[in-house]
């Protein structure tokens, strides 16, 4: 199957989007707007009810905007109807014909559109190619396994080079095991194809193997857009921090001229610090080091007292629970191989650079505005 190029003829935007249910009292989808790129891979991220499956429908065509507008090349396509708007949709559940062959399956969206025979059964010979599913295309839908049905649906759903392919949960239904092989199924069709992808998950590890973009969905609104590695390292929000990952987290006031986040019983070190008000540290587990002295802290880190509550062992790592001496809870992760510095029970010091935290307004604390002319809190180099 050929590429779709990208030239720009395959761009989706959405602008001030919203969408309100009879009866409901607020909206599903809440003046979201968000520009796709022509060949991009981006996920709706969010939990149960934040929107995303809402704002998915609505780009298919399956549910009406209540406002705003979604083009695609150009052409606003809000009040079109989804057979006219060629767009590709996989669902979590397959959806497939249980009295037609795989074959037969994949070639029904083009005899719909009254393709020539010919050039039906060569697109379905590539289609089922690109799913490696060729040997497969007598059987009938019952006789494969989950994992093979839902290719059997991707194959259907670009077997007509749609304009973009919309996914929902695709993965939903399938073991982790095969969720992981589809992934890369996935990833593999994303590059072959040179098609816009939408995918719709709840699942995070999903969303940072197989996306360009990440739009993260919180009660219908998109709390943070941007690529994995910059909601993961640089999080804008608390919601994003901890939707996305694990993150040890330290809530305080941040004294702005001073640098520095004042906890309950501690101060962090927080350079270039906003000015939040109340705020929040958020550090990535795998960024905090376990010193059992603390002579054993690098230079320019922060450092924290705490208690190892727990120690489990994962496999890759083991994950290190910690209690701080304000009540914080965190963790910390350490790549098996080089013995633990300590064991539950035991007393460390937690560090970490500061270059590896990312430092947002805290939603539960009030603002607070810190005088000019407050002093620090003596911090260690």
């Amino acid at each position: 199957m050929s590429p779709t190029p990208s030239d720009g003829s395959h761009g989706i935007r959405i602008s001030r989007v919203s969408k309100v249910y009879p009866g409901t009292a607020r909206p599903a989808v809440d003046d979201v707007s968000l520009d796709i790129a022509p060949g991009e891979f981006m996920t709706l991220l969010g939990p149960s009810g934040s929107g995303k499956t809402t704002m998915l429908s609505m780009l298919a065509g399956f549910v009406g905007v209540s406002a705003g507008s979604i083009e695609i090349d150009g052409r606003d396509v809000s009040r079109l109807k989804p057979h006219r708007r060629n767009l590709g949709v996989v669902f979590q559940q397959y959806a497939l014909f249980p009295h037609m062959s795989v074959a037969k399956n994949v070639a029904f969206p083009l005899q719909q559109r009254r393709m020539p025979k010919a050039t039906i059964e060569a697109k379905v010979a590539e289609a089922l190619k690109l799913v490696h599913l060729e040997p497969y295309a007598d059987r009938l839908p019952t006789q494969l396994s989950g994992g093979q049905q839902q290719r059997v649906a991707l194959a259907r759903a670009v077997v007509y080079q749609p304009r973009a392919l919309l996914m929902d949960e695709p993965l939903g239904a399938l073991d982790r095991r095969l969720r992981d092989q589809l992934q890369r199924e996935i990833a593999r069709m994303h590059r072959e194809l040179g098609m816009t992808f939408i995918f719709v998950t709840h699942d995070q590890h999903e969303a940072l193997t197989l996306s360009d973009r990440i739009a993260v969905f919180n009660e219908g609104r998109i709390e943070q857009v941007g690529t994995p590695a910059d909601l993961y390292e640089r999080p804008e929000t608390l919601f994003v921090a901890q939707f996305l990952g694990e993150s040890t987290c330290f809530r305080g006031t941040v004294d702005r001229p001073a640098g520095v986040l004042r906890c309950e019983r501690f101060t962090v070190r927080v350079p270039e610090a906003p000015d939040t008000g109340s705020g929040v540290v958020i550090v990535r587990p795998e960024r905090l080091e376990l010193c059992a002295e603390e002579t054993e802290v690098p230079a320019g880190h922060n450092r924290v007292a705490a208690t190892v509550t727990d120690v489990v062992y994962v496999g890759t790592h083991h994950q290190v629970g910690l209690r701080f001496a304000d009540g914080t809870t965190g963790m910390a992760m350490r790549l098996v191989g080089p013995p633990l510095p300590a064991a539950p029970g035991d007393d460390v010091t937690v560090a970490w650079d500061p270059a590896h935290q990312a430092v947002v307004a805290d939603p539960a604390g009030a603002a607070v505005s810190v005088p000019e002319a407050r002093s620090a809190t003596p911090v260690l180099p």
